[in-house]
């Protein structure tokens, strides 16, 4: 199982996602906590690890190291527990216990706030999307919420200038942000991303994770990484989603969206000690939607625990 499963890891191969079929949501059992739940990597070393009897000592060590640094272990599941079948398929991420039912039935725009501290304030769990401009921010959520337009789409980066929140199932709410690195907008349109969306994340008690979109058709860019090193930084936890994973760009020299994800994922190991949760998706085809809903429904569950 180590074997295969590190190779998937590093060596994503995209073609054999395509047709994958979702795995089946596992039911969350009665429980309370008392934890904060802010979902995070540190979540995955809060407990100490028990070796399987019935494995090798050195074995066991080995798979609950590649665990604790390679995978997103969510609450509930012991590293040395881990196996292959519960990995999703085009991620890292682990389904535990905490995963529940991930079906969107109703989703309704609530409101667009110029100010961190306009956005709602009803204690709901939310959600937030960040990326470039010109990630797939709106294309990816009207793909999760299976409606078309429910976030506006263009071909003009940094349209999206104010926070928008959607209501999904009257009980969480997925936040639209305003996009960075978006060159082409109007000077009258720029904002200073650092004073604006910043202070949402440090302010917001709310955010349950930030799903931080990186587009796998094109290389490693350095802002992207310079956001993730920022929220790392801050203790804000996160989601990497590559977006456009079915997209092949020009050129002889052009890499593949599994070989950018895996330069991109190269360089995040040099900066974590734990990798922290990915997973491939493309709203074309609809790679990587229900199990992104899946995970998102276990930090959910887990964090209204609390």
């Amino acid at each position: 199982m180590l074997v295969q499963l590190r190779h998937r890891l590093l060596n994503p191969n995209l073609s054999s996602l395509l047709n994958f079929p979702s795995p089946n949501p596992h039911k969350s059992p009665p429980f309370s906590l008392s934890l904060r739940a802010s979902i995070s990597q540190k979540t995955n070393s809060r407990t100490a690890s028990t070796a399987d009897p019935s494995k090798p000592a050195a074995a066991a060590s080995e798979a609950a190291r590649f665990a604790r640094t390679m995978l997103f272990v969510p609450p509930g599941i012991e590293p040395d527990d881990v196996t292959e079948d519960m990995v999703l398929p085009g991620s890292n991420i682990v389904v535990g216990p905490y995963a529940g039912d991930a079906k969107i039935k109703e989703v309704n725009f609530v409101k667009s706030s110029n100010r961190p501290k306009e956005c709602p304030r009803d204690d709901r769990p939310e959600f937030a999307m960040l990326g470039r401009s010109n990630v797939g921010k709106s294309s990816l959520i009207n793909s999760l919420v299976r409606k078309k337009e429910v976030a506006l789409t263009s071909k003009k980066p940094g349209k999206t200038q104010l926070i928008n929140h959607y209501l999904v199932n009257k009980s969480w709410y997925i936040v639209d942000l305003p996009g960075y690195g978006f060159a082409n907008a109007p000077e009258s349109a720029r904002m200073d991303w650092s004073s604006f969306t910043k202070g949402y994340f440090l302010n917001r008690e709310t955010l349950v994770s930030v799903l931080l979109l990186v587009d796998a058709s094109v290389p490693p860019q350095k802002i992207d990484l310079d956001c993730a090193n920022w929220l790392g930084r801050n203790n804000i936890p996160m989601t990497f989603v590559f977006t456009k994973c079915d997209k092949l760009k020009g050129g002889k020299k052009a890499k593949r969206p599994d070989e950018n994800i895996r330069d991109f994922q190269q360089l995040i190991r040099e900066n974590y000690r734990q990798h922290p949760p990915w997973i491939m998706t493309s709203s074309v085809t609809g790679l990587g939607r229900d199990e992104l809903l899946l995970h998102m429904s276990q930090l959910r569950n887990y964090w209204d625990q609390e």
